[in-house]
């Protein structure tokens, strides 16, 4: 045995199979025959529902996590970090996996061409966008609670004369007769305006209910300026633009206050969207909200949040114009779901080709766009800081077949930790693999199925346990499951699968199918008790109904079930015919 170390890397074992998380996350939370909800980090859960309705098949998921506070976040990701643009809801969960391991779905309606939110947004305590009239918005205050309320928009300014103006928009090209406030979160340049621009710095960030002071650096009319990075730039057009001009003299003060309402005073976090499905517990039918007939009507895909009585997040998304796969759900029936899940507040997200749901960066859904993922604005994401462990392959058998022979053994740090990584084996002993002072960083181990002596190591279920305490006290647990079973092996397939032939070590149920590649069943070739010592079952290249199945790439599945558990292998069968 030998354990070599790296900067952010460990490698243990004499041999090393190395599965990539997409194949990993695939596997544990699309597989047909995976339990239900699948624990996707410690205390989150992510469950996929098919379901029959008389209007047809609904495919639905459900995301359950903690109440916000410690190691968990409720936090909406921006596209590429900028108000302007647009990115995929697992682009923006990849972008930001270097500080927290994150689940989640998509946020608030935007601008098709800009990609700027309709509507209220606010990240860490700051406004980044303002609220949208006679909408409601979903904010996160710093004990864990869901606000929903419509949070109306009286952002002002005033420079030389103290009496107050409007700002009635931010991070967003003004409208005629109007002012806008753009800050660094906009971008770098703010966009070509006939009117007139000025230039504010340094400018504290736009937090609520304060004021906020800058000193005018420049007067510019009809041109584009740069948006300082400790700065920010009022801009206005038509008769606003004159009044800017008079007030704003370089080199005295000017000052911003953005009020949002005295319910909404420790709130954090927020995006908007709607319309408000669930308050006070009881499902609403019609919040007599400012959107659209499409937005609020029919069936469609859709996306929402909740929050149960005991703080917990709920998040359910429902893939949607895809008649053969899910034909949608309509904001009434999204409501009562919240309601069936525990969600005393609810309320509804971005719908339609934007319904994502993502894990890792990994989306999980069947957007409905042709293209499939659709960029959107943001992302509204439960946020994870404490130790992650990906699933490690369900079964380890190490018998020299060339499948399963080492576990990956594998975790990721976002913060610097101290860390006990552990192998637990069936009768309860430990074996610590790693351990010690660890930066952030994805930490890499595998497991050849021996012992500490080199012997072959005992059958059963083991755990894959971390632990960590990060460098702020928080610590942290995440323990996978996996089994040692070196019960089947050696897998052979002829062409066209005419015969399928494995080995049993032990008496053991087996099923032998032949499958789509998305797990559903064409005809199932072998099914019993079968005793140890070779197996093999045979195919005539028929479906169940008697029909030959159509040249394509299919899988061939087999599963055993034996005093150790269960054991699977899986083969690619490509029909040629």
């Amino acid at each position: 045995m030998r354990v070599v170390a790296g900067s952010a890397t460990v490698k243990w074992g004499l041999m090393s199979r190395k599965l990539p998380i997409a194949v990993l996350v695939a596997f544990i939370v699309a597989s047909p025959a995976a339990a239900r909800p699948v624990q996707v980090m410690p205390g989150v859960t992510y469950d996929r529902i098919l379901r029959w309705t008389p209007a047809g098949p609904v495919a639905m998921y459900v995301i359950t996590a903690p109440k916000p506070g410690g190691l968990y976040s409720l936090t909406p990701l921006l596209s590429n970090g900028t108000i302007v643009g647009r990115e995929t809801v697992s682009s923006m969960e990849r972008d930001a996996a270097a500080q927290m391991t994150t689940i989640g779905v998509n946020g608030d309606f935007f601008s098709w061409t800009g990609g700027w939110p309709s509507g209220l947004l606010m990240r860490g305590g700051v406004v980044e966008h303002q609220s949208a009239l006679g909408r409601a918005a979903v904010g996160v205050d710093t004990t864990g609670i869901l606000h929903v309320d419509r949070v109306p928009w009286y952002g002002r300014w005033h420079g030389a004369d103290p009496t107050w103006q409007p700002i009635s928009q931010m991070n967003e090209p003004p409208r005629a007769n109007a002012t806008a406030l753009f800050t660094p979160v906009w971008g770098t340049k703010t966009p070509a305006t006939h009117g007139t621009m000025v230039v504010l710095g340094p400018f504290p960030p736009a937090t609520p209910r304060l004021d906020l002071t800058g000193v005018v650096q420049s007067v510019v009319t009809d041109s584009t300026v740069d948006v300082p990075p400790d700065g920010a730039v009022l801009v206005a057009r038509g008769a606003a633009a004159q009044t800017l001009h008079d007030q704003a003299i370089v080199g005295t003060p000017l000052t911003v206050r953005i009020p949002l309402i005295d319910a909404w005073a420790s709130v954090t976090d927020a995006v908007s969207s709607g319309p408000t499905l669930v308050k006070n517990g009881r499902p609403i039918f019609n919040a007599g909200e400012a959107l659209t007939s499409a937005q609020l009507r029919g069936r469609n895909p859709r996306t929402a949040i909740g929050q149960r009585a005991d703080g917990g997040i709920v998040m359910v998304a429902v893939d949607g114009r895809q008649r053969g796969w899910s034909i949608g759900i309509t904001n009434w029936d999204l409501a009562l779901t919240l309601v069936r899940y525990g969600c005393v507040t609810g309320f509804a997200l971005d719908s339609g080709g934007s319904t994502t749901v993502a894990f890792d960066g990994h989306v999980l859904n069947r957007p409905s766009d042709r293209q499939g993922e659709r960029p959107v604005g943001e992302a509204l994401v439960i946020g994870y800081t404490g130790v992650y462990v990906p699933a490690p392959a369900a079964n380890l058998s190490p018998n020299a077949d060339g499948v399963g022979d080492s576990e990956s053994l594998d975790y990721r740090l976002v913060r610097p930790s101290t860390v006990s990584a552990k192998l637990i084996a069936p009768d309860g002993s430990v074996r610590e693999l790693d351990s010690g002072q660890k930066p952030a960083g994805r930490y890499h181990l595998t497991w050849d199925g021996t012992d500490a002596t080199g012997a072959p190591a005992a059958e059963g279920t083991y755990h894959w346990n971390v632990s960590a305490t990060d460098d702020l006290g928080r610590a942290s647990t995440h323990d996978r499951r996996f089994s040692l079973d070196r019960t089947v092996g050696f897998l052979r397939i002829s062409p066209g699968a005419r015969q399928v032939a494995f080995t049993l070590t032990r008496d053991a149920s087996v099923r032998v199918t032949i499958e789509t590649g998305s797990g559903g069943i064409l005809r199932t070739v072998a099914r019993g008790f079968r005793p140890a010592g070779a197996v093999t079952a045979r195919w005539n290249g028929r479906d169940g109904r008697g029909k030959r199945v159509r040249r394509g790439a299919y899988v061939v599945h087999v599963s055993v079930t034996s005093s150790i558990g269960l054991s699977q292998l899986r083969a690619p069968l490509l029909i040629r015919r």
